[in-house]
């Protein structure tokens, strides 16, 4: 019988194997394609391009975006003046969300680009932070209504589900925050609704209301007239998040108003089944998931197909399977610290390390980082460009 470590040992060992020929093929796919009277061509957007960090092209949006990014988490108006030293050493993407520090992240960013007309320099991303919860909450109103018989069917029809796609598995299920598990429940509760009750709510312009008011609510905070990119929904669960109408048709109407431009999502949990889904749907250019030492294996497969649709990708919570601030996480199991020394060679932190061991992942654009302060930033961004031969764990 199969197991899930020695799933995970096997994709490891294809992941090493292939990563000269991958490298070789990404750097093909990126290259200018040169049809003579075709308008198809890999473009190249630079911003802040600075000697000394290394840039790769985030998919189809052709952004040249920093091997490391700026996450939202530690940014706050009180906090946010170092991130002055990395433009200077060339980051170029800010991440936020209304979700980080209700908004405050968004108000940092926008008093930082505010000053010498920054704008222009950096990426900006932003999320909707609430979809999920109207979503859920639409289901429960529904389910709420229901009589009792039925609701312990749905329930039950939920729970099957979240067993059948192995979500929660050890391995592949690693918990970041506080609040991450609990998130399952009501995302398959609705899941699980949505074969007979999805006509009632996936369409439902509370959708629309939920989207466009948050955009306009963080143009307004981080003092910029639009996003070069927004992820809907900002932490997808399931595939189903992904599939929401709504969610494209007011994305369109967003970017011809000029408000926004590309269209992403990010994932903590089932990052590889999030992922798929944005890459079949077509609609989405960026993805920005759960991809570590730690789970790797599980998204191989996934990454692989959705760079070859030329999807863009950024790994999140990498440093977080071996380092963590939240103190109800603390401490970090042992041998995982242990598996990223054995797989990273050198005399680094572990955090570092687990940076590096994705950045060798050709598909993948860019590493999102906390930059807690100046130290955070040395030290992070002097991982661009390095290159490591990764050992079997």
């Amino acid at each position: 019988m199969t197991t899930a470590s020695s799933r995970m040992a096997v994709d490891r060992r294809t992941f090493l194997r292939g990563c000269a020929g991958a490298a070789l093929t990404i750097a093909l796919a990126s290259a200018p394609r040169q049809v003579k009277g075709s308008a198809v061509e890999a473009k190249r957007e630079w911003r802040n391009k600075q000697q000394g960090m290394a840039y790769r092209r985030l998919g189809r949006t052709g952004f040249m975006v920093s091997e490391v990014l700026c996450g939202g988490d530690p940014i706050r108006p009180d906090n946010y003046k170092h991130l002055e030293l990395a433009l200077d050493m060339g980051l170029n993407y800010f991440d936020m969300a209304p979700a980080y520090g209700k908004g405050e992240c968004e108000r940092a960013y926008g008093k930082l680009i505010a000053a010498s007309s920054r704008r222009e320099r950096v990426f900006m991303n932003t999320k909707i932070s609430s979809f999920n919860d109207v979503r859920n909450r639409l289901y429960k109103e529904i389910f709420d209504s229901l009589p009792s018989a039925k609701q312990d069917a749905i329930v039950k029809k939920a729970r099957a589900m979240r067993e059948r796609r192995g979500v929660e598995k050890p391995g592949y299920f690693l918990k970041y925050f506080n609040s991450q598990d609990r998130q399952f429940e009501p995302t398959y509760l609705s899941n699980a609704m949505r074969p007979d009750y999805g006509h009632r709510v996936e369409g439902s312009s509370e959708f629309r209301r939920t989207f466009v008011e948050s955009i306009e609510g963080s143009l307004k905070r981080a003092g910029t007239d639009y996003f070069d990119l927004v992820m809907c929904p900002h932490g997808a669960n399931s595939p189903e998040e992904v599939q929401v109408p709504e969610i494209f048709e007011t994305f369109a109407m967003l970017k011809k108003q000029g408000k926004v431009r590309y269209l992403g999502v990010s994932s903590h949990n089932d990052p590889a089944g999030v992922l798929r889904a944005a890459t079949e749907s077509g609609k989405y250019d960026v993805v920005m998931m759960a991809y570590n030492v730690i789970n790797g294996g599980y998204l191989e497969r996934a990454i692989r197909e959705a760079a070859s649709k030329d999807m863009g990708l950024i790994a999140m919570k990498v440093a977080m399977a071996v380092a963590t601030h939240h103190k109800a996480l603390q401490p970090i199991p042992e041998w995982r610290i242990q598996k990223v020394h054995r797989i990273v060679p050198g005399d680094m932190k572990a955090p570092m390390k687990a940076y590096l061991w994705a950045l060798q992942n050709p598909n993948i654009s860019a590493v999102a980082s906390n930059l807690w302060d100046e130290n955070y930033i040395r030290e992070n961004l002097s991982l661009a460009g390095r290159k490591v031969q990764l050992q079997p764990a």
